[in-house]
């Protein structure tokens, strides 16, 4: 018999990517291709994405790794992708417009007139997600101030994953994950909330039936079988936004913490209830739904590894070895010999050091920096334990930042309880794979798919403490 595989496209603001994954979660092909928004025609300081130019470079990698998936039995494909974005289209799924991308400012007046109103709170309530400019719903109101004949002609929006999907499948549907990002769903309900779309003037008409994770979407149809390189009438399953399956492919429990460490560190749970009502009174903190049925996804994110670069490149020569900077970081005392550092360098006028002395080096900054930023998590911690109501037993911890083992056993000491370092770093196409077993029919769930990997921990305790 031949060997299974299961595909997942996966679509990054920097990369597009093809990997395919065996049953126990190992990856047997890969390919990776640049990805890119490009500047509006419009306006340069503008950004969109080109569908067309995502699926040419899924179908570069999808070609490069074709001899290996030959020998494959290709049981179904999943496709997963960053939140928020998506483009009105017509019957057929061609594009009304182009999908504004995330990174574009076009938005940001657009959420400034919102919150003038005062609904901003009660977005929040309903929908869990914080403010931000990039979410779905201020590119609707921005297509309806400004494009309003297109929003009155269009048959339905398609998120990302969804346009992917609809090529691959012809088929228009709403992968749950990411209508849960838009700003215009709730929570609770698991429904577009009828509040806000009367509010803001849109129908509920214009989102396809909702599929969740794991649901069969279609088949794949010939034209993109033959772009692709791949068989036909292989099960595209759904999945949706990258974040929630990294959650469930990094091997996370319920009420377990996961921290993503890197540029940014993304705060986040898997938990059974939520207070979206004391979202608000924490900044940056937001909520959006599981992969799984009746669980939430509250978090909190802020900048992180990109305070230590800033630092890095402050006082050290660029072709010093993080090595060296650890290892002299490591030799400061705790308490970095009285030097604190605010690192909230986006939002705070009193960012910076206190307590520096002549007798200050390159390292207590250092030192200063990431005793910061463990405080700053601490503070996150708590918070999300306020909001999911429930206590954390240990943190799991993902992403570049993890193979700081300095930090990690800072954030240990801190928070007091072990810390557990996943060394894999691909948990979003795990994740979304696991989905994909499932709904193959390959799996009994996706928590059965979930255990037969294999997943390697290494752990850092808190000093002066012993745990079984």
């Amino acid at each position: 018999m031949m060997k299974k595989c299961f595909l997942v496209l996966d679509c990054g603001a920097t990369n597009v990517r093809a990997i395919a994954l065996d049953p126990e979660g190992k990856i047997v092909a890969r390919a990776a291709v640049a990805n890119a928004s490009e500047r509006a025609a419009e306006n340069p300081a503008w950004h969109q994405w080109s569908l067309d130019a995502i699926m040419q470079r899924f179908a570069m990698c999808c070609q490069t790794i074709g001899e290996v998936l030959s020998e494959y039995r290709l049981c179904g494909i999943s496709v997963t992708t960053f939140g928020v974005d998506g483009a009105l289209v017509d019957e057929r799924g061609e594009l009304l417009y182009p999908v504004i991308s995330w990174k574009c400012p076009r938005t940001v007046p657009v959420m400034d007139d919102v919150a003038r109103t005062g609904f901003s709170a009660e977005l929040q309530r309903i929908t869990g997600v914080g403010q931000f400019s990039f979410n779905t719903l201020y590119k609707l109101l921005w297509l309806k101030e400004n494009h309003s004949d297109l929003l009155s002609r269009a048959h339905a929006w398609l998120f990302i994953s969804s346009l992917i999907n609809h090529r691959l499948t012809g088929r228009m549907t709403t992968d749950l994950t990411m209508a849960g990002t838009s700003q215009m769903f709730d929570l609770h309900q698991r429904q577009f909330s009828e509040t806000i779309l009367e509010k803001v003037g849109v129908s509920r008409s214009l989102f396809p039936a909702l599929v969740s994770p794991g649901e069969v979407i279609g088949e794949l149809q010939p034209d993109a079988a033959h772009r692709l390189g791949l068989p036909c009438g292989v099960p595209v399953i759904s999945a949706g936004h990258d974040t929630q399956f990294a959650l469930f492919g990094a091997g996370a429990g319920i009420n377990e913490p996961i921290l993503s460490s890197g540029t940014w560190e993304i705060l986040m749970a898997r938990t059974s209830q939520v207070n979206t009502p004391l979202l608000v009174q924490y900044p940056g903190a937001t909520c959006e739904l599981d992969s799984q049925t009746g669980l939430y996804n509250p978090g909190t994110q802020y900048m992180a590894s990109g305070v230590l670069e800033w630092v890095r490149s402050l006082f050290w020569p660029a072709e010093t070895g993080w090595d060296t900077i650890l290892a002299e970081a490591a030799a400061i005392p705790e308490g970095a010999d009285g030097v604190q550092m605010n690192t909230r360098l986006l939002d705070s006028p009193l960012a910076g050091w206190q307590g520096v002395t002549l007798n200050t080096t390159p390292a207590h900054f250092y030192r200063a920096a990431l005793e910061g930023l463990t405080a700053r998590l601490k503070e996150n911690l708590i918070a999300l334990e306020a909001i999911a109501q429930f206590k954390a037993r240990e943190l799991l911890l993902v992403g570049g930042g993890s193979r700081n083992a300095l930090w990690n056993q800072l954030k240990a000491d801190a928070l007091g309880i072990p810390v557990k370092v996943l060394d894999d770093g691909e948990t979003t196409v795990l994740g979304a794979s696991l989905y994909g077993w499932w709904g193959a029919g390959e799996a009994a769930s996706a928590e059965d798919a979930r255990g037969r990997v294999q997943y390697r921990y290494r752990y850092f305790y808190p000093k002066e403490q012993t745990y079984a």
